[in-house]
This record gives structure tokens, C-alpha cells and sequence, in this order.
């Protein structure tokens, strides 16, 4: 299991999410619902795309109530059209209710992330590329973007701040040119025996050539390059790192890309110009 999804993780994005919509009461349910009724509900597909959330899902009503019980129909990353029954849960319904909308928002949204994922990892296919989302996610909503990144098929980078050394333009910047940031992270990761991998972004030629010369890195980040100076700069690079594009990558581009020969491609898109996935959870009347 990827570390981001360790049941601690999940239990704490839930309880977060439940206190923003729940607060001190789901008051219509509890004014209309008696406390004791029971009832079913389907989870129903009202789109076409491929499914992501439903180990979410039973996340939720677990936390929500242990006693509600789930039938699954369908997994994270089968594809899915229109009328099509994804799960069904029975048991009190006060529980069903309170867990519904966390239920719908998390998988309407991670299923139209695995969607444009897939549709994106398979522009690539046929070259050596693999397609990395990014941090550019919803605040406290990570972990569910993440996860769907996955199920479509992408490559998670890292998750947060904490997990690697990614030096960007403004690292660079602030810290005084491409060598001093380089060897400043080079020294703290050592005296600090973190342990982390190291990436580094450049902008041109000459910051590749200042790391090809100092080295000590994991990953070289070419930002905003052409497919044509990307290609170069591989060839300069000549497999002594690994290789990732960024900036500014589009569907319509993204294919040159990975005839680059690039080892990754990295795309903010995949979790911020996304449509989420229509469905609906309906009370299934006896």
C-alpha cells in the first residue's frame, strides 16, 4: 500500500471531512428519520469514464457505522457507462444519509481524475514515458486525488514537502544560483541523514550543464523545454539521471513528449482541469 493511504491517513481525511459537512448534526435527517429506520441504497452511475473511489467509499461508511453493510458490483478502475449499479448499502438509515454526500463528492471527483488520467496514459503508450501528477491538488483533498492519479494509471510523485528534495526555479533563486542550492541540499540531506531522493529543476542549457558537472542528484526536472531541446538535453544527459518534463504540457503535446524518450512527464492538469464523474446514491424503495 502506498504510505499516503495508510488507514491512519484515511481515517483522519474522513473525520476532517465528516466535522466540515456534518458539524453538530446532520439536522433534516435527524428531524425526518426516525432513529431506528433501516433502508438500502444504490449507488448508481449516471456517466461513462472509469471508476475510482470505491475502497473510499467503504472507508466512509465504515467510519460512519460499522454496522451499515456493503455489496460491491464494481472496483476502482473498471470502466463505466451509464445505469450501471456500482454498490448497495443497507442498515440504519440516519447512517446512510450522513455518509452520502462525502460518499458522492470524493467519488464523482477521483473518478473524473482516473478518467483523464487513463485517456492521458494512453496517449503514451508505445514510448518509455510514465505519466506523474503533481502537487497542484485541493487542499486537504490529497489523499483522494492522489489515489485516483494511481487508478487511472499515472505515477504518484511525491506526496508532500516532506518526502523528497525538489529543487525548483525559486529554491534556485533564493538560494543563489544552481550550485548553491545544489550543494546546500547536498550537505542538509547528509548532516540531517534523511536520506531523500534529490531532484532538481533547470530552465535552460546551462543549469543543465552546472548539475551534469556537480551531479549528486536522483532526477533532472527540464522544465518548459521543446520536444526538440528536450531530446538534446536526453542525449546530453545520456542516462546518467532520471529525466522528467514539465511546464506547460497539454494533451495535445503531450504524445511529442513522450517520443522524447523522456523517462517521466509531469502534468498539474491531471487533478486541476478535471470534470468530475455524474453519480447519484438513491434510496432503493422496497
Amino acid at each position: 500500500m502506498l504510505a499516503y493511504l495508510d488507514p491512519i491517513h484515511i481515517h483522519s481525511f474522513i473525520q476532517a471531512a465528516l466535522k466540515e459537512d456534518v458539524g453538530p448534526g446532520d439536522y433534516t435527517t435527524l428531524a425526518t428519520v426516525n432513529q431506528d429506520a433501516q433502508g438500502k441504497a444504490q449507488l448508481l452511475v449516471k456517466d461513462e469514464g472509469v471508476l475510482a473511489g470505491v475502497e473510499m467509499a467503504l472507508h466512509i461508511f465504515e467510519e460512519v457505522d460499522p454496522t451499515l453493510q456493503v455489496q460491491t458490483f464494481m472496483t476502482d478502475g473498471a470502466s463505466i457507462q451509464h445505469g450501471q449499479i456500482v454498490l448497495e448499502v443497507q442498515g440504519n438509515a440516519q447512517s446512510i444519509l450522513k455518509a452520502e454526500r462525502l460518499v458522492l463528492n470524493c467519488m464523482q471527483r477521483m473518478s473524473g481524475i482516473a478518467t483523464y488520467t487513463k485517456r492521458m496514459v494512453n496517449l503514451l503508450e508505445g514510448t518509455r514515458s510514465q505519466l506523474l501528477d503533481t502537487r497542484k491538488t485541493t487542499p486537504n483533498f490529497r489523499i483522494a486525488e492522489k489515489w485516483a492519479c494511481k487508478i487511472g494509471g499515472a505515477v504518484n510523485h511525491r506526496f508532500a514537502l516532506y518526502d523528497m528534495i525538489l529543487i525548483k526555479d525559486n529554491h534556485v533563486d533564493y538560494a543563489g544560483g544552481i550550485k548553491a542550492a545544489l550543494e546546500k541540499a547536498l550537505n542538509y540531506n547528509q548532516s540531517h541523514q534523511l536520506g531523500l531522493a534529490i531532484e532538481i529543476e533547470v530552465r535552460n542549457e546551462s543549469e543543465l550543464d552546472e548539475v551534469l558537472e556537480i551531479g549528486g542528484v536522483q532526477r533532472i526536472m527540464l522544465d518548459n523545454f521543446s520536444p526538440d531541446r528536450l531530446r538534446d538535453a536526453i542525449r546530453k544527459i545520456n542516462g546518467r539521471f532520471i529525466t522528467e518534463a514539465s511546464g506547460g504540457i497539454t494533451e495535445s503535446t503531450l504524445r511529442a513528449y513522450g517520443e522524447t524518450g523522456v523517462d517521466y512527464i509531469s502534468m498539474g492538469a491531471l487533478t486541476h482541469q478535471i470534470k468530475s464523474l455524474d453519480l447519484s446514491l438513491k434510496a432503493k424503495k422496497a
